[in-house]
């Protein structure tokens, strides 16, 4: 009997990372019910010590704003408790949304729509008795808004931006002078094929190629 349920459990857990492994070489099916969290190798990658929120504003010609999401009808939620904006992390779709809501409801004539990302420390989505068993101050949040992108109402483009921890983490890169020199220190080069040969059947490097260095190419 132990043998049985040992030998099924196996199978089980064999079987379990051929369904992952399979969905990944295939890119097939990893994201096509929540059930496949359990199976698919993700290592909890994309975690972030920051929660993000989508707001979907519009500008009118009078210069007033109007908040566009959550939807005067109402608003679809994918997963959670929160709108499908807010799962747009690429920025790829959000202003979609907003325009659907324009063609949708009566207005002055609008100018701009803005995608405005808000981001604060996760830190603060815990409850109030955990967090003064943790915390001695306060809680009080603080949040940080950030422009995404900005679309006319005929879908141009105008601005498009990084999400708000990426443009930090860049902005930190640039301003750590050791960072950049380790960066430029491990940087792979590919030194060019030296040519001509010396007296003793050696070869030297010719005047066009002494000291060349070509970094790959993605071409």
């Amino acid at each position: 009997m132990v043998r049985n349920i040992t030998t099924a459990f196996i199978a089980l857990y064999l079987g379990a990372l051929g369904i992952g492994l399979g969905a990944h070489m295939l890119n097939a099916g990893t994201v096509s019910h929540p059930v496949m969290y359990y199976f698919v190798w993700d290592m909890f990658c994309g975690w972030s010590a920051y929660d993000t929120r989508m707001h979907v504003i519009a500008e009118g010609e009078s210069q007033n704003y109007y908040r566009l999401t959550p939807a005067p009808w109402g608003e679809f939620h994918p997963y959670g408790m929160i709108g499908r904006e807010h799962y747009d992390t690429f920025n790829n779709f959000s202003a979609h949304i907003g325009l659907n809501v324009l063609n949708h409801t009566t207005h002055e004539p609008i100018t701009r729509i803005f995608v405005v990302e808000e981001c604060w420390a996760k830190k603060f989505n815990l409850p109030q008795p955990v967090w003064d068993s943790r915390y001695d101050d306060p809680k009080d949040k603080l949040s940080y808004y950030h422009i995404r992108s900005v679309t006319l109402p005929d879908h141009t483009v105008v601005e498009k931006n990084e999400a708000w921890v990426a443009r930090q983490a860049a902005r930190m890169f640039a301003d750590n002078p050791r960072l950049q020199a380790e960066a430029r220190s491990g940087a792979p080069v590919i030194v060019s094929p030296a040519s001509g040969y010396r007296a003793d059947g050696g070869r030297v490097p010719s005047s066009s190629s002494l000291g060349q260095m070509l970094a790959p190419s993605a071409n």
